[in-house]
């Protein structure tokens, strides 16, 4: 079925909004994919060459799998820690232990294969560096941190996370629905949430004006998307979607209008710092003359 996309060229003239806006091409793809696939061969070798085979074979397969799994997230949260601005380091160095088992994992397929010690320990250290030169550590610091109030930051980062799992909830129920309309619609509103979570973030001063925002309207958002999206998928209940959509535009702008009135707040607090530090410069004598001042 065709999708209407808005832009600056439709026929309405609406720019277009959604989950794309700001959208970066994921690093966990297909090299990522790549190692789920290579060590399924381990497979066929672990049936017909006695116990002692399959089961090494098998637990070589589980092991590069699992390898493979945590360098896809390891990769997933550094793309987390990358887009903000104020992070933790992630709590578990994912891609080195995904490393540090990848090189396990061949050095046991090797042992089933061929025995012996040598080539099974020389399989293991080429496999390690090879995984660490193609997808590097864990970030090992933390990111935007210095002067800033830890507690605050985790309050910060729980809400976050919250708000997160309402968002998730919303785009799982809007599915079941099947319109893409309202899909984008939601798509667009998450858009402008997602602005508002991410001016918190870098400045988590900002979290006690947008508590409410971050929990109790986004949490009646999500209910209202389940119940809505139980009730159209019942009977396709138009009036129910008419209200859904003046809903979540009345929803996104005022998410909109928060966000921008935390951000002229921190504009604000910038003009009020430098004319704070020019003032003392003149007092001290530091500060050079306009040039105004200078051609009379």
């Amino acid at each position: 079925m065709a999708q209407r996309f808005g832009g600056k060229f439709s026929p309405d003239g609406t720019p277009a909004k959604g989950g794309y806006r700001g959208a970066a091409r994921t690093r966990a793809g297909g090299r990522v994919n790549l190692l789920f696939l290579v060590p399924l061969p381990l497979i066929w070798n672990a049936f017909g060459n006695g116990p002692m085979v399959m089961a090494l074979s098998l637990a070589a397969l589980g092991v590069l799998l699992l390898a493979a799994w945590l360098t896809r997230e390891g990769l997933l949260a550094q793309e987390a820690y990358e887009a903000r601005r104020v992070a933790r380091r992630p709590a578990i160095p994912r891609k080195m232990f995904g490393a540090a088992l990848t090189g396990l994992g061949l050095a046991v397929a090797s042992f089933a294969l061929n025995g012996g010690l040598a080539e099974p320990v020389l399989y293991g250290i080429v496999g390690t560096v090879l995984h660490f030169a193609a997808f590097g550590p864990d970030p090992m610091t933390d990111k935007g941190m210095e002067g800033v109030d830890t507690f605050q930051t985790d309050r910060v980062a729980r809400l976050v996370d919250q708000a997160e799992a309402h968002l998730k909830a919303m785009s799982g129920a809007i599915r079941r629905t099947g319109d893409r309309e309202v899909a984008a619609r939601v798509e667009s509103f998450q858009s402008e949430v997602r602005d508002l979570l991410r001016t918190v973030e870098n400045d988590p001063r900002d979290l006690t004006a947008a508590r409410k925002f971050m929990s109790v309207y986004l949490q009646g958002a999500r209910d209202a998307s389940e119940k809505f999206a139980d009730l159209y998928t019942r009977g396709h209940d138009m009036q129910a979607r008419a209200d859904y959509l003046a809903l979540l535009t009345d929803l996104e702008q005022s998410f909109s209008a928060k966000t921008k009135r935390l951000m002229l707040d921190d504009r604000s607090d910038l003009t009020v710092e430098i004319e704070v530090l020019r003032d003392r410069l003149g007092r001290e004598g530091l500060r050079p003359p306009s040039p105004d001042a200078a051609n009379q």
